[in-house]
């Protein structure tokens, strides 16, 4: 849901002040969920400062680390221009950057101030996480299969246009249910799902999707839709019986050896953790994450991801905007086999396997995204996997 949105029109919906007949009243002060529409509207100065703190500005759930630590050792040290890793840093506000290569760490750095024991926020990255969990789930049983309806796990959608609605289709945003992503205009569904009251003790995007049409037939059009992976986290949270943090923190966290605690952002409504983002982790973390799914979701050679999740998580299940690039169970996939979860203002954390790269990254573009950041997160990327293939070239000789 987090794309760039226009700021006098947010601002309009947002300011209502109430005229008595003698004199004006204060402004209600914002609700959790305003104020977490305003992130996005924050200054470079308070997303440097604030991306690193989530969990003390938004009520969230920890994630424990386990006793013991994946360790990531030190591997060669990576040749690249240390002139242009600075300027690249520097330019697009980077707090962090972290390559893995065969599990062994061959670039580490950071910037703003930020370092290896803190944690930084994800955004949409918390999308692919939670399809992740959803894999696990399904594995575990506790979570039948991706046929299942949703109103199987959430009875309060056995009303509505998501009744029928497969966890397959709501894992590829192809569930037909009419949704507006328009972030210029207030009217708009993504701008108005986290704006209204508390209903029922239901969380905003329960409470709100409730209500959409049906637009197309379920698995017949592929569209962006934020709510949704917020609607997925209620799944999972729905089926397991507990928090995506502490299924997290259970399942991938304490087994896979994560070295530090992560965090996740509650819905204001109902506590329930949101699934399309508000997830906290530090650079090492997000590393290991990555390096968990290059092992095939193994932990100590045991597989605790479901095969059907995985042979659909990473392969096009969807096109996007680039003949070259594709979406599948909530990660972005590349031709050549790589994929990514992404987070808008810098966040990333992308897995090759044909190299065995993982890299992560997080920071604090100047905008959430356009495309000339885009396009320079891509040669950053293009830049290591030529330096490797140079390495490797060079090795053969």
């Amino acid at each position: 849901m987090y794309r760039v949105i226009s700021v006098r029109l947010f601002a309009a919906a947002l300011c209502l002040i109430v005229s008595l007949p003698s004199a004006a009243a204060a402004p209600a002060a914002p609700t959790i969920g305003q104020q977490r529409e305003q992130v996005l509207f924050w200054s470079q100065a308070q997303r440097e400062a604030q991306f690193r703190q989530m969990a003390k500005l938004f009520p969230s759930d920890l994630a424990p680390r386990g006793t013991h630590v994946h360790e990531l050792p030190p591997g060669k040290s990576l040749p690249v221009d240390s002139m242009s890793l600075a300027s690249y840093m520097g330019q697009h506000h980077l707090a962090g950057v972290m390559v893995l290569q065969h599990g062994r760490v061959r670039l580490e750095r950071y910037g703003l101030g930020f370092g290896p024991q803190q944690r930084w926020e994800s955004f949409s990255v918390a999308k692919s996480v939670t399809s992740t969990l959803l894999g696990i789930a399904l594995q575990r049983g506790e979570i039948h299969s991706l046929h299942d309806t949703l109103g199987t796990y959430i009875q309060e959608l056995r009303d509505s246009a998501y009744a029928d609605v497969t966890v397959q289709q709501l894992l590829t945003m192809t569930s037909g249910v009419q949704w507006n992503e328009d972030y210029a205009d207030p009217r708009s569904d993504v701008a108005q799902m986290y704006l209204g009251a508390c209903m029922d003790g239901q969380a905003h995007v329960l409470s709100y999707l409730r209500k959409q049409p049906r637009q197309w037939p379920a698995g017949t059009h592929w569209n962006y839709n934020t709510a949704e992976t917020d609607l997925l986290g209620i799944l999972v949270q729905r089926a397991t019986h507990r928090s995506l943090a502490a299924y997290l923190s259970q399942t991938i966290w304490k087994p896979y050896g994560m070295a530090s605690d992560a965090t996740w952002v509650k819905d204001e409504c109902d506590g329930s953790d949101t699934g399309g983002s508000g997830l906290s982790a530090t650079l090492g973390d997000y590393a290991r994450l990555g390096q968990f799914m290059l092992d095939g979701g193994r932990i100590d050679g045991k597989p605790v991801v479901a095969t059907a999740w995985l042979k659909g998580a990473l392969q096009r299940q969807a096109s996007v905007d680039a003949p070259d690039r594709g979406y599948g169970y909530l990660w972005w996939t590349d031709a050549d086999g790589s994929y990514a979860a992404i987070g808008i203002f810098g966040q990333v954390i992308y897995v090759d396997p044909a190299r065995q790269l993982v890299i992560a990254q997080v920071g604090s573009w100047p905008h959430a995204t356009s495309d000339a950041l885009v396009a320079a997160r891509r040669a950053f990327v293009a830049a290591v996997k030529d330096a490797v293939d140079a390495e490797g070239a060079q090795a053969a000789h």
